[in-house]
Order: C-alpha cells, then sequence, then structure tokens
C-alpha cells in the first residue's frame, strides 16, 4: 500500500506533500500515514491533532509519521501523542536519507518507545541552502503545477511562527528553476506557479542578489512555450521594478496577484512589524492597475490582531474597497507561543470571529462584483478538471465537456455568485473586465 500523505496549510506545503509521498514510497514505508502540518494558527494545529486520531483509530495497525512547520516549532506535543510514531523535522522531510532513517527506526518495537526518541528535528536555522527539487510524474498530468524557488524567511513579524518553522530565507538558483519550468513545460504542463514562503525575498542569498522580477524575465525569455506563468502570495512592499515590467509586458504572466497585506491600520501594522503602511498597499494596487488594467488583486488579512478597536478594523475592511481587492484570506488572529503578539492585550475571541465574518462577506461581495463585470468577456481557460477551470485572473470558471489540461478560449455568460458560467464563443475579448476600484 503506497504512503497516504495528508497536507495542511499553504501551497508549498502541498507541493512538499508530493515530494514527501515519492520519498516516503522510495523508502519502503509502506502502509504508513505522514501527516505534513501547517503552525500558521492554533487551528491549523488542532486540525492536525484531530487528524491523527481519527486516522488511528480509521487504521490502528498504520504507522502515523509527523512532520512540516507544526513538527518542528512543537515536536514535543506531536511526539507525546501516543497515536504518533515518528515526528520528522521541516527540512529532513525533504531528503531521502531522513526518510530511510525513519523506515529503520519504525522497524522496532511500537510499544514503550519514550517519546524523545519518536523526534528527529534537525536545526531549522542552520539550514543555509536550498536544493530544486522537480517531481517527475507525481505532477503529470496536472494543468497547473508548482516550482520552489524559495523557502524560510528572514522577517519578524510579531504575529508569526513560519519563521521558526521554515528557517531562514534561501533561494533555488536561477539555473535550475529555468531547467525546472523547460522541463515541466516539455511535460506538457500549461501553467507553472511560482511558489515560496516569502517569495519577494528571492535571490538576497544568491551570488549577484538577483530578485524576483529578474527570474520571471528569465524564464520568460528562456521558456518561449510557456503558456501561463503566475507567482503565489508576494509582499507588495518588497516588489521589485522587474516584476513590474515583466507584469506591464508579457500576457503570458497571469494577471493576478495575492499581496500579504495583513491589516489596513497604519499603528496595527507597526505592531505586527509589517514593512509597508496603508498607503503604500493602496499606491501599489493602484499602479498594478495601471500597468496591468483587467488585474485581479487578493490578499491575506487578519481579523482581531492585539489592541485591534473598531476603528482600526475599520480601516482594514475599507482597505478592500480601496485596494480593490477580489479575493480574501481571511485569518481570525490566534496567539502563536512564542511570538510577541502573544504578549500583547488581546482581543475578545467573539469580537475577533465577527470581524472575521465581516471581512469575509466583503470578500464575497467583491468576488460577486468581479464575476458580474466579466459577463460577456472572452478569456483563456485553463481546464484544471471535468468541471472546474480558472481564466487568467484565477477565477473560477463552471465547464462540462472540455478537455483536462488545454487553454480554450470562453465567453463568461453569467455567474453563480462562486463560479462564472461559459459557452464556446469566438467573439471579441473584453476590454478590461475590472471590478469597481476606488
Amino acid at each position: 500500500m503506497p504512503v497516504d500523505v495528508v497536507s495542511f496549510g499553504c501551497r508549498l506545503n502541498a507541493f512538499e506533500s508530493e515530494l514527501i509521498a515519492r520519498e516516503a514510497d522510495a523508502a519502503g514505508l509502506a502502509d504508513a500515514i505522514v501527516i505534513n502540518s501547517c503552525a500558521v494558527t492554533n487551528e491549523a494545529v488542532a486540525q492536525a491533532r484531530q487528524s491523527i486520531r481519527k486516522l488511528k483509530r480509521e487504521r490502528p495497525e498504520a504507522r502515523i509519521i509527523v512532520t512540516g512547520c507544526a513538527a518542528q516549532t512543537q515536536s514535543d506535543m506531536f511526539a507525546a501523542m501516543p497515536e504518533v510514531d515518528r515526528v520528522l523535522g521541516n527540512d529532513d522531510k525533504l531528503h531521502a536519507a531522513a526518510w530511510l532513517a525513519t523506515r529503520q527506526a519504525l522497524a522496532g518495537p511500537r510499544f514503550g518507545i519514550d517519546a524523545s526518541e519518536k523526534v528527529a528535528v534537525s536545526d531549522i536555522m542552520a539550514v543555509r541552502e536550498m536544493a530544486p527539487h522537480l517531481l517527475d510524474g507525481f505532477q503529470r498530468g496536472l494543468p497547473r503545477v508548482f516550482v520552489q524557488v524559495q523557502n524560510g524567511c528572514d522577517h519578524r513579524c510579531t504575529f508569526c511562527i513560519i519563521p521558526f518553522g521554515r528557517g531562514n530565507s534561501r533561494s533555488v538558483p536561477m539555473g535550475a528553476v529555468v531547467d525546472q519550468v523547460r522541463t515541466l513545460v516539455e511535460r506538457g504542463h500549461a501553467e507553472i506557479v511560482l511558489t515560496g514562503v516569502d517569495l519577494t525575498s528571492y535571490g538576497a542569498d544568491l551570488p549577484g542578489a538577483p530578485k524576483l522580477g529578474r527570474l520571471v524575465q528569465q524564464i520568460l525569455r528562456h521558456v518561449p512555450e510557456l503558456q501561463r506563468l503566475r507567482i503565489s502570495s508576494i509582499d507588495s512592499i518588497e516588489a521589485d521594478a522587474d516584476l513590474l515590467d515583466a507584469l506591464a509586458s508579457d500576457a503570458r504572466l497571469m494577471p493576478h496577484l495575492h499581496l500579504s497585506l495583513q491589516s489596513g491600520d497604519d499603528m496595527i501594522l507597526k505592531r505586527m512589524k509589517r514593512r509597508h503602511l496603508r498607503q503604500d498597499a493602496i499606491d501599489f494596487c493602484a499602479e498594478v492597475r495601471r500597468l496591468r488594467p483587467d488585474i485581479t488583486l487578493g490578499a491575506d488579512l487578519i481579523a482581531g490582531f492585539p489592541t485591534e478597536t473598531e476603528e482600526m478594523f475599520a480601516r482594514s475592511l475599507d482597505l478592500v474597497e480601496q485596494c480593490g481587492l477580489t479575493f480574501l484570506h481571511v485569518f481570525p488572529y490566534s496567539p502563536r507561543p512564542g511570538t510577541p503578539a502573544a504578549r500583547m492585550p488581546q482581543v475578545d475571541g467573539a469580537v475577533i470571529h465577527e470581524r472575521a465574518r465581516r471581512l469575509r462577506a466583503a470578500g464575497e461581495s467583491a468576488l460577486r462584483r468581479r464575476l458580474e463585470a466579466e459577463v460577456g468577456c472572452q478569456r483563456d481557460v485553463l481546464i484544471e478538471s471535468d468541471s472546474q477551470g480558472r481564466t487568467e485572473h484565477y477565477l473560477p470558471v463552471a465547464v462540462s465537456g472540455a478537455s483536462l489540461g488545454a487553454v480554450q478560449q470562453l465567453t463568461m455568460t453569467g455567474h453563480d455568485g462562486v463560479k462564472l458560467l461559459v459557452q464556446p464563443s469566438q467573439s471579441s475579448p473584453c476590454s478590461t473586465g475590472r471590478s469597481s476600484t476606488p
């Protein structure tokens, strides 16, 4: 029986889960279950623990291995769970040798093992380099595939535990990234997504310190057969001139950005130790919209950060309209042990969840407005499955009878509030398709 990997959290974890499956299978860990955990919120950690207990009840003979960010930051907690057989570090999970060692460790007796003997977690802060990982056959047949170009984070936002789960920022050399993209395109993948923990810090540790924009330009220049290139979440204050130039000049770089904004209030941003202010976010969104008028913008926003008043929250709520955001990823604040924000005066839990609800409602309204603006427009839709595709702007489209992995030109005929509805068309493309903006 092949190894089952249960992944929590970000796209990078999803990418790494495929790599884990490959290495664990190669190590001969048959009938094992790997939990690739997330540490971004208390809820994410709780979900991992609940999943472990549930899976052990369903498959009592399976060996359970826990890895990921929460395993790195809270290894003792997972090791103390009787259901867990092994806790593997967040860098260790990417190396074949660690999985071979895990197989050897699990060959011993199951019971009577001291919790400390379960832990195989190395010092993540000592990791300085990053090897490229190409997922060979695991991503075959998938229309959209991920290429990890960066890991870790050198910043220390007061709410965030992730640097301690991922380590310091490190980058894959540009040549290796270009080679991976070329290989994936040759295998028929239509869309490549560049992913990382702090993507706009890419290159600072490489010779010459190339930035993300230069990497994007190199990919577009040296892989002309690539149909669609997309980048995952970025820190807008660190977006470089080459990245904006590529966005403005090459249609293959998709008109969609997801921004790490977190708050719309300057005092909260300072207490978060963010590197931008409210006006910086508004100005950036206006600039990218000037360069690419039909762009869609998403953002991460935290509701109920410590000391946040109703007036401060209102500035975050207003930022949805001021920045013309379409996609919102809303996090109800939860204190992470060991972070400075956990020691700040906390907002009442009920207030936090109510503010998160209001932010999500604003996001749903913004998405509906954008979907409505798309009706009548012609878009190139990447077919992801039998029932769904996505436009260049990452808007979901309901499809049927389409060829998986194809990019089809379709006209948007309506929407259901969540997805666009389409029919094949030869009509002219929509001029902007943009949502209402400030």
